[in-house]
């Protein structure tokens, strides 16, 4: 389960998805299987037979497939086309299919969707709005928002009591373009003088709450996630509040997106955002939103959004 982050920077992702995706830009390719497009690849003229939505591991992949799967049907009655939803490997993986025209749309985290949007492959059309976190407790405040934070998690009776302490230190991170999971919190270290890549020992992990357990079963001596996760265990191990402390918290972070492929047309982006803000107003809906990602919906959005996004990525490449 575990590897090494082997020097992931946004430099090396960026290859690997010009080399994964490079020779997909031809007519043929661009069709995909799910629907019909004008044969000029930079038109926005692709029009959907069949929606097909990937999900970004977040928790236990398998979980997260049987939870999302009854979106299908809610999704196809607001679109009036089938629905198919699935579960990615990890992050890269979503903004891969996208470029190569295998899926329609992609839930991307902030520095996922920068990219894809990088490589021509997608379009941001939501932000999701969560309620805020209460920093006493962890519980959720009353106020939507569209943007969290990142935390820097250690064991409660840790020796670990400021980032500097991390040097040396095995850290469970998530991929490399997740920006709760490492992006913000390797920002935040290399601040205090801490290279998230040389002065620690990195694994990483698929997760969140993957990262949490291993903090609790000793594998590792700190974790990096968004905050508050640690509510992800909280059913299971009752008292990973009081096990688990949080050593700091990041800036803001814009929330997750509801991206499409880049030649979606216009009609059919209005179509699919109006789809998933009902999602969002329906009590069902709103229910497995939640139990996924802990959406509380969703708000349109726009690529400037997402400029705070790139100067972090900026900051980890310069590193």
């Amino acid at each position: 389960m575990k590897k090494k982050l082997l020097g992931a920077s946004f430099a090396a992702f960026t290859a690997l998805m010009l080399a994964a995706c490079g020779g997909t830009d031809n007519a043929n390719d661009n069709k995909g299987t799910g629907g019909k497009e004008n044969n000029n690849a930079a038109a926005a003229t692709y029009e959907p037979e069949e929606l097909r939505v990937q999900f970004i591991p977040s928790q236990n992949a398998e979980t997260l497939e049987a939870t999302a799967k009854p979106l299908e049907n809610l999704l196809s009655k607001e679109l009036g086309i089938p629905v198919k939803v699935s579960v990615s490997t990890d992050y890269s993986a979503v903004t891969t299919a996208l470029g190569a025209k295998q899926i329609d749309v992609g839930y991307l985290p902030p520095n996922a969707y920068v990219e894809a949007k990088k490589q021509g492959y997608a379009e941001v059309l939501l932000q999701s709005q969560r309620f805020g976190v209460n920093p006493e407790d962890g519980s959720e405040t009353d106020e939507l928002v569209d943007s969290y934070k990142a935390q820097i998690v250690v064991r409660a009776d840790s020796d670990i009591k400021s980032v500097e302490d991390l040097k040396g230190k095995t850290i469970a991170f998530q991929n490399a373009t997740s920006a709760g999971g490492y992006v913000w919190p390797a920002a935040t270290m290399l601040d205090a003088g801490v290279d998230p890549q040389t002065d620690v020992n990195p694994v990483v992990l698929q997760g969140h709450d993957a990262a949490l357990l291993a903090l609790l079963n000793g594998e590792v001596e700190a974790a990096t996630t968004f905050h508050d996760a640690r509510n992800l265990l909280k059913k299971e191990f009752p008292n990973v509040f009081d096990d688990l402390r949080i050593l700091t918290t990041t800036e803001d972070i814009p929330n997750d997106t509801v991206s499409v492929r880049a030649d979606m047309s216009d009609e059919w982006k209005k179509k699919i955002s109006d789809a998933f803000i009902a999602l969002g107003e329906d009590e069902e809906g709103s229910k497995i939103i939640y139990e996924i990602y802990t959406h509380r919906g969703y708000t349109p959005s726009k690529d400037s959004n997402f400029d705070i996004v790139r100067e972090y990525a900026d900051r980890i490449q310069q590193n």
